[in-house]
C-alpha cells in the first residue's frame, strides 16, 4: 500500500502525448492549447487614447497655453492626416488613434468647451498623458503563449485579438468507461428494494466533461466473471479505461483478477487513503492506462480528483499544481491512521474551509455544495480551528 503521492508520481512518470489537432477558435473553450503562438503585430497597433477627451501638443501646454482650437473630432476606427499648429487640438474618443503630431490626451472632465474652443482646467499632464503607446503591450513577433494551457475566456479573446481563427490543441484521449454491479441499474429505471441507480456513470462523465472529454465507450458489466472480461477486452483499445466498483476484496470483487486475466499489468493496487482505499491502477497492451476505482460514491471522486486528474494535467503538458491551503473553520477529528479526505466550502473573509456534511463514502450527496476536497493528514488524529491544510478545488 503506497501513499496518494507516491501513485501521482507513478502516474506523471508515465504520461503521455495523445497528439496535436487543429480546431476552430470557435470550439476551443476548455481544450488544452500547445505550440507556439506570437504577436502578429503590435499592440496597440496604434497611439490610442485611452480617455474621452482632446489630444494636444504638449509643447503648447508647456508654454502657457490653456485654450485651445478644436479642429477635427477622432472616432475610435478614423484615420487622421491632419497635422497640428499651435494652439489646436483635436476631440477624440477613447480607443481612437492619436494622430501624429499630438503627445497628450486631457480628459474631458478637465475641460470646458465652448463652441469650437476648449478650456483645460488641469495642471495635470506630462507628455503622452492618457495616451497607450504603441507596442507597449507587445510587439509583432513577441511570444505570448509558449508553454500548453487551457483555452479559458480570457485566453480566447487574446486568441481572437491576435487573429488566430484556428487553434493548435492538444488532441483528447479515447477514454472507455465501465461501471459494474449486479444491483446497479439505469437513472432511468425504477429500482427494485436492493438496487441503486447507476450514479457513478453520470459522476465520472461530468468530471470527464470538465476537459471536454466525451467518453468513446460507456458499458455496464454485472458481476459475472466472463463478461466482466469481455467488457475489458473491447474497452482496451482505448487510450484511458476507467471501471469503477468491483475493487475491493469481496466475493464479487472479480474486477483485479478480470484484468490480469486481460493482460493489464499493474502499477499498484490499495491507497493510504480513506475513502477510496482499494483503487487499482494498471497499464494494459498498446500503454492503455487503466484505472479501477471504488464503487461507493465519495470514493470515486476523490479517485478521480487524486488520480485521473493528475494524469490528464500531465499528458496534456500542464504544469503541476502547487498545493493549496486554508485555515480550518472548525476543529475536526479522526478514527483512522490514513490520510484521511473530507468535503469542505471554502467560506468567509478572510476565507476558512468548513466541513460539508457527509454520512460516509456511500453516501449519495457526495458532499453537495461542497467546492474543494480537503486533506487530514495521516498522523494527526485532531485537527484545531485554524489549522493550515492542503485542499484541492473540485
Amino acid at each position: 500500500m503506497i501513499s496518494y503521492l507516491e501513485a501521482q508520481k507513478i502516474l506523471t512518470h508515465r504520461a503521455r502525448s495523445f497528439g496535436t489537432e487543429t480546431i476552430p477558435l470557435e470550439q476551443s473553450y476548455g481544450r488544452i492549447l500547445t505550440g507556439v503562438v506570437r504577436a502578429d503585430r503590435d499592440y496597440p497597433p496604434f497611439d490610442r487614447a485611452t480617455m474621452d477627451g482632446y489630444a494636444l501638443q504638449s509643447g503648447d501646454f508647456q508654454q502657457g497655453i490653456r485654450e485651445f482650437n478644436i479642429i477635427k473630432t477622432i472616432f475610435a476606427g478614423d484615420i487622421i492626416s491632419l497635422r497640428l499648429a499651435a494652439g489646436e487640438c483635436y476631440k477624440i474618443m477613447t480607443g481612437a488613434p492619436v494622430p501624429a503630431g499630438a503627445d497628450m490626451v486631457v480628459r474631458k472632465e478637465d475641460t470646458i468647451e465652448e463652441g469650437s474652443v476648449v478650456h483645460i482646467q488641469t495642471e495635470m499632464t506630462r507628455p503622452y498623458f492618457n495616451i497607450a503607446r504603441q507596442g507597449e503591450d507587445l510587439r509583432s513577433g513577441d511570444i505570448v503563449i509558449d508553454s500548453p494551457c487551457i483555452a479559458e475566456p480570457a485566453i480566447i479573446g487574446l486568441l481572437a485579438s491576435l487573429g488566430q481563427k484556428d487553434v493548435t490543441v492538444a488532441r483528447l484521449p479515447r477514454v472507455a468507461l465501465i461501471t459494474t454491479g449486479n444491483e446497479v441499474v439505469s437513472v432511468e429505471t425504477q429500482p427494485g428494494p436492493a438496487q441503486i441507480r447507476n450514479s457513478n456513470r453520470w459522476l465520472l462523465q461530468a468530471f470527464l466533461k470538465k476537459w471536454q472529454i466525451e467518453p468513446w465507450l460507456y458499458q455496464h458489466a454485472p458481476d459475472d466473471r466472463a463478461l466482466l472480461k469481455t467488457a475489458i477486452e473491447k474497452a482496451l483499445s482505448a487510450d484511458i479505461v476507467i471501471l469503477c466498483g468491483g475493487v475491493s476484496a469481496g466475493d464479487a470483487d472479480h474486477v483485479p483478477e478480470m484484468l490480469a486475466a486481460a493482460g493489464v499489468t499493474p502499477l499498484f493496487h490499495k491507497l493510504a487513503i480513506k475513502p477510496g482505499k482499494p483503487v487499482w491502477c494498471g497499464v494494459g497492451p498498446g500503454d492503455t492506462m487503466v484505472f479501477a476505482l471504488p464503487g461507493n460514491p465519495f470514493s470515486c471522486l476523490v479517485g478521480f480528483i487524486l488520480l485521473i486528474q493528475p494524469y490528464l494535467q500531465a499528458c496534456f503538458g500542464l504544469p503541476e499544481e502547487a498545493p493549496l491551503s486554508l485555515p480550518l473553520g472548525t476543529a475536526k477529528k479522526k478514527f483512522t491512521p490514513l490520510d484521511e479526505f473530507f468535503p469542505v466550502r471554502l467560506h468567509g473573509s478572510p476565507a476558512r474551509l468548513l466541513p460539508v456534511s457527509l454520512n460516509g463514502s456511500g453516501d449519495i450527496r457526495l458532499g453537495m455544495q461542497a467546492n474543494a476536497l480537503a486533506l487530514h493528514p495521516a498522523g494527526m488524529p485532531e485537527l484545531e480551528k485554524e489549522t493550515n491544510i492542503n485542499y484541492f478545488p473540485l
